[in-house]
């Protein structure tokens, strides 16, 4: 049975309306996107087949651009329009940090940093410039590869921060191994870090990991 002849209560479009998105099963949001199914399968049922295919609503979202098109019922024009969603939420996080204040507001920034580092296939290095305020000035990419001593230089860290005239600084960086926990490295390149903007007048408030499916913070660790 097509969707549209099913019972208003059950339609997913109506259902999210009614109760709002948080309502909705992972196939459900996926079937709202998707729009339409395919030859004998309706859109959830065939939200449902993706899911299951890819293992996650996660997997599905990071998959390359081949791996997604490949599925039945996918293709450039789906898979342009899922791209052009997660910036859509990218910059809608970072304007709210850039009008907000992110280090009051820590689960934004956590949100914010996991759609920007959380599946990238590579480490990645960021900070994020703060005025006095703690808005954000700019987030800029640092440093790629691995994060150890011989990869992020405090001097050019400090050459970006007083560039964006900035009052504080948050770094992220992910690790694609998924766990998120701080190595040793990772400690003690924040100390380094720390110690030189400091020099400048410069606040460090925070150094947040993402991984899998956390971010670790280490302010709330107390390790800032």
């Amino acid at each position: 049975m097509a969707i549209p002849e099913w019972p208003a209560s059950e339609r997913p479009r109506e259902r999210l309306l009614e109760q709002g998105p948080e309502a909705l099963s992972d196939a459900e949001l996926l079937a709202i996107f998707l729009r339409t199914g395919v030859t004998g399968l309706s859109a959830v049922d065939l939200a449902r087949n993706l899911l299951t295919n890819f293992g996650s609503l996660r997997n599905l979202i990071s998959a390359d651009r081949n791996t997604f098109c490949s599925h039945r019922g996918l293709g450039l024009a789906k898979y342009a329009q899922l791209q052009a969603v997660m910036e859509m939420a990218r910059r809608h996080l970072q304007e709210q940090l850039s009008t907000g204040n992110p280090f009051t507001n820590a689960e934004n920034t956590k949100r914010y940093l996991q759609i920007k580092l959380q599946d990238l296939p590579h480490e990645e290095f960021h900070v994020l410039f703060l005025n006095s305020q703690h808005q954000m000035i700019a987030d800029e990419t640092l440093f790629r590869g691995t994060l150890d001593g011989a990869s992020v230089y405090p001097r050019e860290v400090v050459k970006r921060a007083l560039y964006h005239n900035a009052a504080a600084v948050i770094f992220a960086h992910n690790h694609p191994s998924g766990h998120a926990e701080p190595s040793d490295s990772d400690i003690r390149i924040t100390r380094h870090l720390k110690e030189a903007l400091s020099l400048m007048d410069i606040r460090t408030l925070d150094h947040q990991i993402v991984g899998n499916a956390e971010v670790v913070s280490f302010a709330e660790r107390g390790l800032i």
